[in-house]
């Protein structure tokens, strides 16, 4: 049986496949995205707890002033428990 992560928006939860990227989700929840390779920003949300589930930065976030509490959802994987988002 496949571990699930648990994603929180808005009051409800969401759960997908541990290891999984954010995108599927966001896009499903009306995140806009533009380039989809982390250098245009548009889809950027806001991590509210839970960020020790996500994988590290990538270079693109870096590289855009990103830290562990503002991520772009086209650039982020969770590993596995519960994330609680605002996009």
């Amino acid at each position: 049986m496949k571990k699930l992560a648990t994603i929180i928006c808005e009051g409800k939860s969401y759960d997908v496949p541990d290891n999984s990227e954010l995108r599927s989700l966001c896009e499903d929840l009306d995140v806009a995205f533009g380039c989809s390779a982390g250098y245009c920003g548009i889809c950027q949300i806001e991590i509210l707890e839970g960020e020790e589930n996500l994988d590290e930065l990538t270079e693109a976030e870096t590289d855009l002033g990103m830290d562990r509490k503002t991520r772009f959802a086209c650039q982020c994987k969770v590993k596995s428990g519960t994330v609680h988002i605002r996009v």
